[in-house]
C-alpha cells in the first residue's frame, strides 16, 4: 500500500465510565480508534505515550489530579482537551490554553474538538471528509 491513512487514535480517560462510554461510542462513529475510557489514574499513568495521538482527559480521576498526565502529554507534544467539573480558575496557569469541556458536557461538541484535533495530530494524514 502507497498510502495508508491511519485511524486517529484517542485516548480517553474519564472516571464516570459511562460518560466515557458515550464519548467513546460517538468518537467510534467517526472512524476513532479509542483507547479507554480508562477510569482509573494508575492505569492512565501507564499507557503508551505513543500509542496515541489526542487525549481527552478528565482532571479529577477518583480523587487524583490527572494534572502528571496532562504534562507527559505536553512534554511529548501530545494534543489534549480537559472535561471536568470544576471552574477554569482551579486549572494551572500552564494549562490555561488547553480547551475545557465542563460537565456536563454535550457529546457532540467534545467529539467535534476531538475531530479538530486528530486533523491537526502531527504525522497522521486524514482523509478529507
Amino acid at each position: 500500500m502507497t498510502h495508508h491513512s491511519e485511524p486517529c487514535r484517542v485516548l480517553i480517560i474519564e472516571d464516570e465510565y459511562l460518560l466515557g462510554d458515550d464519548l467513546a461510542k460517538a468518537l467510534r462513529l467517526l472512524g476513532v480508534h479509542v483507547i479507554g475510557p480508562i477510569t482509573e489514574f494508575s492505569d492512565a499513568m501507564s499507557v503508551e505515550l505513543d500509542g496515541f495521538d489526542v487525549a481527552v482527559i478528565d482532571i479529577n480521576l477518583r480523587g487524583h489530579s490527572a494534572y502528571p498526565i496532562a504534562d507527559e502529554c505536553m512534554r511529548m507534544g501530545k494534543p489534549f482537551i480537559f472535561t471536568t467539573g470544576y471552574g477554569e480558575e482551579s486549572i494551572p496557569h500552564r494549562f490555561r490554553h488547553v480547551q475545557r469541556w465542563e460537565k456536563p458536557y454535550e457529546i457532540e461538541k467534545v467529539t467535534a474538538n476531538v475531530a479538530e484535533l486528530c486533523a491537526r495530530a502531527p504525522g497522521l494524514i486524514t482523509s478529507a471528509a
